[in-house]
């Protein structure tokens, strides 16, 4: 989306993202790779607390950080 050359609206919401991504990639990818192989408590198979799956299944801070303020 950020190098696309159609739409100026969608390139300029897209191109901080796209940067900061970039940027930040091989940090996003060493708190993901920490994560993985760990034990989570999902608070029950059935029925399991939504809180505790959105935290087991978003691991890195930086990549939330930025999604959430996009």
């Amino acid at each position: 989306m950020a190098e696309q050359t159609k739409n100026e609206e969608l390139k300029a919401r897209f191109s901080d993202l796209a940067k900061a991504l970039t940027e930040n990639e091989e940090k996003i990818v060493q708190e993901q790779i920490a994560e993985q192989g760990k034990p989570v408590d999902m608070g029950g198979y059935f029925h399991p607390d939504l809180a505790k799956v959105s935290t087991a299944m978003r691991p890195s801070a930086t990549l939330n950080t930025y999604i959430d303020q996009f």
